[in-house]
């Protein structure tokens, strides 16, 4: 489907009747971290500050990493994780978790961190009464890279995302390897082939396999579900998501067996053919205690293609086996696994399935439940970031105006963006919250030309209505014949 070459951006709609207003911070490819009001005027930009996602955290703080080792040596590998103050002074670094010693490149320590990360005290990262990150003190978890040798799963190297728990003052406390808990993932004898024989070979390094790419990690927290006694839900395990083997899971923290997991496979019951297959997805966490839907699953289904198992038409070798070309945003009951409340095509208000892809980014992405119950979505791929009511109202839309200059220069993608509340940012007086209507696109033209009513008319005598749904009719005929 073709792009047009002039689009809106910036703010584009915001009810602030309905809406939950606040700041929203994300990463500008190229520039650094911004901060926008809901009028997506820039309030702020952290020039430089690079963010795997970046965090902003109570008092103005913002956390980021200040590079990215050179992709022809590692992939996705940033070398630090920073807090700045609001005038970008780094207060807190972590780095040490390898020496990297890169041809060509100064020998440095790297923390190696991508995707994801938590400050003690939010298990999320996210807005939550009454669960505030904390801001001079505590540990933090943080999803990294480590290259691994495993034969049980394939003879070549193998970029393996380790999580670690670091204390205030650099000192990793705690490790946790996928890579050795292979046999506890569940994939068949087909899945374990083409894993054997390319586990998502990646040019960086000399090449390695990038097996899972766990895409977000994040701690339970309090929950309903622990306190009515299942312990799988204990408020100090880690809930993550592997982003090329379709698979959801939970790990204990004590043992690190995955006590809880969705996926590889979604035909193996009906609880899991009645959720259907995810695919690609990112940003799975729980809702944390204090939000509408405390205690569900939220997740970011992005579709597009990932899996490893049996060859078909689209994956001749076995590999992103599972193709969709639509998203969904998911609220599963982590025990029956009952989809709660979703938003896809159907509820954008799309027509299934000939215009399901325009609700579709097969890659990046996120969702943040609000106090009020809306749900915060970033459509990364094409820079979206909309705010959409329980029954599917879009009451706040952004498009991100800024494409890359160097890695994709045509895109201006958004890895994942955040919402916090005006009183987190005290350096800035609170925002005027003035209504954007909705555009009535029938009579908005660029450089005067007229729309319908402001020209000249002539009726064509004998003409006949046109009904769209007996069109649809007519397609969907020819489509079944």
């Amino acid at each position: 489907m073709g792009h047009p070459t002039i689009y809106p951006t910036g703010a584009t709609l915001y009810n602030p009747k309905k809406a939950w207003s606040g700041y929203t911070i994300f990463q500008v490819k190229g520039l650094g971290a911004l901060l926008i009001n809901m009028n997506g005027k820039e309030v702020k930009l952290w020039k430089g500050l690079q963010g795997f996602p970046n965090k902003i955290l109570p008092g103005g703080y913002v956390l980021g990493s200040t590079g990215e080792r050179n992709p022809k040596y590692g992939m996705q590998d940033m070398i630090d994780l920073v807090q700045v103050d609001w005038d970008g002074n780094i207060v807190w670094k972590f780095d040490h978790n390898e020496f990297i010693s890169d041809d060509g490149e100064e020998p440095q320590w790297m923390a190696r961190q991508h995707h994801d990360y938590q400050r003690e005290g939010s298990t999320t990262g996210y807005y939550t009464p009454g669960s505030e990150p904390l801001v001079d003190k505590g540990n933090t978890f943080i999803l990294t890279h480590q290259n691994v040798k495993n034969s049980k799963i394939t003879e070549k190297l193998l970029l393996d995302d380790k999580i670690v728990e670091v204390t205030w003052d650099g000192k990793i406390v705690w490790e946790w390897r996928p890579n050795e808990h292979f046999d506890e993932l569940g994939f068949d004898e087909s899945a374990k082939n083409i894993l054997y024989r390319d586990p998502n070979m990646r040019p960086a390094g000399g090449g390695m396999g990038d097996w899972l790419h766990i895409n977000s990690m994040s701690l339970l927290g309090p929950n309903k579900w622990y306190e009515s006694g299942d312990e799988r839900f204990n408020p100090e395990n880690i809930i993550w998501d592997s982003r090329e083997a379709n698979i959801l899971a939970i790990i204990e923290k004590k043992s690190g067996k995955i006590v809880w997991k969705v996926g590889p496979y979604y035909d193996q019951s009906e609880e899991l053919k009645k959720l259907d297959w995810i695919i690609g997805q990112h940003h799975v966490h729980m809702i944390p205690k204090g939000l509408p839907g405390e205690g569900n699953i939220l997740i970011f289904d992005n579709g597009g293609w990932a899996g490893y198992g049996s060859p078909n038409p689209v994956a001749p070798t076995g590999r992103q086996n599972a193709h969709r070309d639509y998203s969904r945003i998911l609220e599963i009951n982590p025990i029956t696994l009952e989809i709660v409340w979703q938003y896809t095509p159907k509820e954008a208000g799309l027509i299934e399935p000939l215009d399901s892809s325009r609700f579709y980014s097969p890659f990046v992405s996120s969702a943040q439940r609000l106090p009020n119950g809306n749900t915060l979505i970033t459509e990364g791929s094409d820079g979206r970031i909309f705010e959409v009511t329980v029954d599917h109202e879009i009451v706040w839309e952004y498009i991100n105006p800024y494409k890359g200059e160097t890695e994709i220069p045509s895109m201006n993608m958004v890895y994942r963006a955040y919402r916090v509340p005006y009183e987190w940012i005290p350096q800035l007086e609170k925002q005027t919250e003035v209504e954007i209507q909705k555009i009535d696109v029938k009579n908005f033209r660029v450089n005067g030309s007229e729309p319908i009513g402001a020209v000249e008319e002539t009726e064509v005598k004998g003409a006949k209505g046109y009904n769209q749904n007996d069109a649809f009719c007519v397609i969907s005929n020819r489509e079944s014949q």
